[in-house]
């Protein structure tokens, strides 16, 4: 059985009423700054990147851009805020932003101990493998030994270690907070494999210097 990963939308939630006095909700706050604050990946083509001038594009990005209509009846009313894996939920639990359209896993922990509602799933996925092609592997039984390039705190981190300790395979990870950085590294040499989302590692191939040189391997583990 294969598990899907979900991009999520998801909103904290402000309580209404303490000790008979009303607390401005979320919604209300918004309107009365007029823009929503929305956290969104911080380069990742086709789902939240800036073009050449600055404006934001992608799935994530036209996600806000229905939510900033529905509120002010206008898509534009957003200031967009780029953040890491890390920092994602941080932001949101302080209140740095009102909703973060980002690519991240539903998971009961993150609902429960974060105190976070995921409220609507915007993309399913998988998590794979991109490789180049020199390192003449077609399959991710055949990645024994190699150095895997991983965000920091993710689901992502924690099925790689699972997957590869499932099937009896060493590896050593290379741990990179910054998703463009994390590519970087990968473009460079730094580590034989990336893994993550397969939408994300399709995105990070468009963009590489010579995509024809890497392949996603089947799997989706």
């Amino acid at each position: 059985m294969k598990l899907f990963k979900l991009c999520v939308v998801i909103i904290v939630t402000i309580p209404i009423v303490t000790a008979g006095i009303a607390v401005a909700s979320t919604l209300e706050e918004i309107k009365a700054r007029g823009h929503i604050k929305v956290g969104v990946n911080e380069s990742l083509f086709g789902f939240s990147k800036a073009d050449e001038n600055g404006v934001w594009r992608g799935l994530d990005v036209d996600t806000a851009r229905a939510i900033s209509a529905a509120v002010f009846g206008d898509p534009d009313k957003i200031k967009y805020v780029p953040l890491t894996a890390k920092t994602r939920f941080t932001a949101l639990q302080s209140g740095e932003i009102d909703v973060l359209t980002r690519n991240c896993t539903q998971t009961l922990t993150r609902e429960t101990a974060l105190g976070l509602n995921f409220v609507h799933v915007n993309y399913y996925d998988g998590q794979g493998f991109l490789v180049p092609k020199s390192l003449d592997v077609k399959s991710a039984r055949e990645l024994d030994g190699r150095s895997l390039c991983v965000l920091p705190g993710t689901t992502t981190e924690l099925n790689l270690a699972d997957y590869f300790r499932a099937n009896g395979m060493k590896m050593e990870p290379v741990v990179i907070e910054s998703t463009p950085e994390l590519a970087k590294a990968f473009f460079a040499g730094r580590c034989d494999v990336l893994t993550s989302d397969a939408s994300q590692l399709a995105s990070t191939r468009v963009v590489a210097p010579n995509p024809d040189d890497y392949i996603i391997l089947p799997e989706i583990i």
